[in-house]
């Protein structure tokens, strides 16, 4: 039997999980997953504990709220709301990683994580040292891989082949060796496989 204050930190684990998921679910997009209509956002933060459960099972409580909160209540700063250029780009993920912050960290609070912990998620979410913080990088991989598996496809149907290169090149060199390995894993179909091939042999 697990400790007392074990089992009270997976139930608070748990119970806060449950929150971000209940949140996620009034997200008014809809995808279709194994033949169900789900929130988009719901579904999002779903694959994302899994591939982190899958990939790096040791993971920390931090990471995994993180994990879960990574697209946390997303459509409510849409990207209409900003110049359709690069620089409206740059600030609409800016201002999103802070808006993901913020609102995991009300309902951290709400479910009684203290402050350190509540920061420690926001950092992680804003990607704070990516490339020289372990649960940052893996938290990075594990965006890449749900990307990869779950909406490369849909996105390559929007895109032309030289922008999807471009696109796999820079999920690529945002992934660790480990991530790069089980990306090479994942069931791909055989036109993203090769556009994942040309994209690493250009």
């Amino acid at each position: 039997m697990a400790p007392v204050n074990e089992q009270t930190n997976n139930a608070q684990l748990s119970k806060t999980l449950a929150a971000f998921d209940a949140a996620n679910a009034q997200d008014p997009n809809i995808e279709l997953a194994d033949g169900i209509t789900i929130a988009k956002e719901l579904i999002y933060g779903q694959r994302m504990s899994a591939k982190l459960d899958s990939f790096y099972p040791e993971a920390s409580t931090v990471l995994q709220l993180a994990a879960r909160s990574q697209h946390i209540c997303r459509w409510k700063i849409p990207r209409s709301n900003y110049p359709m250029d690069r620089q409206g780009y740059k600030r609409w993920r800016l201002d999103l990683a802070a808006f993901h912050g913020e609102t995991a960290g009300e309902i951290l609070a709400a479910n009684g994580y203290n402050n350190d912990t509540i920061q420690r998620v926001k950092d992680l979410l804003l990607k704070r040292s990516l490339k020289r913080h372990e649960e940052v990088q893996t938290l990075e991989d594990v965006i890449c891989l749900v990307f990869l598996e779950y909406y490369m496809e849909d996105f390559a149907t929007k895109h032309d082949e030289a922008k999807l290169i471009d696109i796999l090149q820079k999920t690529w060199n945002k992934m660790s060796s480990k991530g790069h390995e089980a990306a090479l894993k994942l069931p791909l179909s055989e036109s993203i496989l090769a556009l994942v091939g040309k994209a690493l042999s250009a």
